[in-house]
């Protein structure tokens, strides 16, 4: 079982920055951030495997964000650079423990959802 807690969201002016992390207890594997605007579907934002620095971004946030794990792989953080009014959501951390090998975009394939942390960008 893993329990995800998330921290750092807020109210930035675009073209700020905002980090968020997320805490995980147990032994988390695959990690991602996914977002939900209010009216739209729940999108994938970036993903980060377990045991080697690979990563993923959607294309509508490659070279503005960054995921990154610390060396416990307990706690993922997400530097949003440059930020957008269309940034604006609801970001969820989640966790992937069952497929090692390679990271996903689906949402189905974490297992594990943290409460959200609202990030709102103003124009």
């Amino acid at each position: 079982q893993v329990q995800l807690a998330e921290f750092g969201g807020g109210l930035v002016q675009a073209g700020g920055s905002v980090r968020l992390t997320c805490a995980a207890s147990g032994r988390p594997g695959n990690m991602g951030w996914f977002r939900q605007a209010p009216g739209k579907e729940r999108e994938f934002v970036a993903a980060i495997r377990r045991n080697e620095p690979t990563t993923d971004y959607a294309d509508s946030v490659k070279g503005r964000f960054t995921i990154r794990r610390n060396s416990a792989k307990d706690t993922v953080y997400l530097q949003m650079d440059s930020l957008r009014p269309e940034d604006t959501a609801v970001y969820y951390c989640a966790v992937d423990s069952r497929n090692p090998w390679q990271i996903s975009r689906a949402d189905g394939a974490y297992e594990y959802w943290g409460q959200g942390t609202q990030v709102t960008v103003a124009p």
